[in-house]
């Protein structure tokens, strides 16, 4: 009998998730990767030097310039380098409006998304925004007007919560984010 009463259970706590998932519908979905091309010039450029320096020490045995530091030293700079790019290139901003909120996650600091409640936010819409001078560049920044996620572009969802915080997550897709919030009731005017 007990037996049958935990099948029951697990059957009706999986419907009631099901449901929960299927009440709860994707309205928006935006994932930006880092794409500022001088940006890809300079972690190329430091490739192209770092690869050239390491084979003309290492491997043709000349030393590039007045350096003096060790083949290992040269090597692990240039993994490093590589390293930096590998980590750029993963880089993404992803964003989700569901019914029940937004959904934001900045890989690979953050591995799972952060959730954003309706009833946390008092204010959502959207904005043009400089991300140099009220954030202080691109990622995940702090600047005079809140917090920021953003990759590119100049345009944002802004979010003002009930406690006074403020959150602006960049979109390279306003109209459909805009459409997508009106949809669901969320767009302040």
């Amino acid at each position: 009998m007990v037996r049958g009463i935990n099948f029951e259970c697990n059957v009706v706590s999986f419907l009631y998730k099901r449901s929960k998932e299927m009440s709860n519908e994707v309205v928006f979905w935006e994932k930006q990767k880092f794409n500022q091309w001088w940006l890809w010039l300079i972690l190329i450029g430091l490739n192209g030097l770092f690869v050239f320096t390491a084979f003309e020490q290492v491997v043709v045995g000349e030393k590039f310039g007045n350096l003096s530091s060790t083949d290992v030293v040269l090597l692990a700079g240039t993994g490093f380098i590589f390293l930096l790019n590998i980590l750029f290139f993963n880089f993404r901003l992803e964003t989700k409006i569901q019914t029940d909120g937004i959904y934001v996650r900045f890989f690979p600091f953050h591995s799972s998304f952060k959730h954003y409640s309706w009833d946390k936010i008092d204010r959502s819409y959207i904005r043009q925004y400089s991300p140099l001078r009220e954030y202080g560049g691109w990622g995940i920044r702090i600047g005079t007007e809140g917090k920021a996620f953003n990759i590119s572009g100049n345009q944002g969802l802004q979010l003002e919560f009930n406690d006074h915080g403020r959150l602006l997550i960049g979109t390279n897709k306003p109209e459909e984010l805009n459409t997508a919030l009106n949809k669901i009731g969320h767009l302040a005017s």
